[in-house]
């Protein structure tokens, strides 16, 4: 019997989801045993190379290339779960979703203290992806099967959610697992 395939990705937010992933320390031994990942910085996997059962996204969306990655991934992943703060809610990056983007990108790359007068331009090529006009969470672009909240998620949320949604069985996150006081 082959194993489970995951995939996980990055949106905007700060990779701490996926830091916490690797918390599961001497665990992650076992998961490898359960699992195999694909599309993934965890083994360097850039594109997919087969359909995925498990996707793990982390961060929101805050501008085009986001939305398209997240599209893309969740058309190529069986179940979709958000990792974290940034993915549910929009997280710190949410944080200028109260402020019109003409005047961040004004406070950015023409006001800001740190800019040299002679830098002071907005970035406007055509490669560059769209700033939206708030940060997005995941689940306002496609649809989410799982979420696993926490600024990262705990290490032991994370090992719970993967082991219960590749073995089939009910996920059991405890009170204590996921209280944040």
């Amino acid at each position: 019997m082959s194993k489970p395939v995951i995939a996980t990705a990055s949106l905007a937010g700060c990779f701490g989801c996926h830091m916490s992933i690797l918390d599961i320390d001497e665990r992650i031994l076992k998961l490898i045993e359960l699992v195999e990942f694909n599309k993934s910085p965890i083994d360097d996997i850039k594109t997919f190379t087969k359909p995925v059962d498990l996707g793990i996204i982390e961060g929101g969306c805050c501008n085009s290339e986001n939305v398209e990655v997240l599209r893309s991934f969740r058309k190529n992943c069986r179940i979709l779960v958000s990792l974290g703060e940034c993915a549910i809610m929009g997280g710190l990056p949410a944080m200028r979703n109260g402020i019109p983007v003409k005047e961040c990108l004004e406070e950015a790359y023409l006001n800001s203290l740190s800019v040299a007068p002679e830098d002071k331009i907005i970035p406007n090529d055509e490669e560059l992806p769209i700033v939206l006009d708030k940060v997005y969470p995941c689940h306002e672009v496609v649809k989410v099967d799982y979420f696993l909240p926490g600024c990262p998620p705990s290490a032991d949320i994370i090992w719970e959610a993967l082991t219960a949604i590749v073995e089939g069985r009910p996920l059991n996150l405890t009170y204590d697992m996921i209280k944040f006081d």
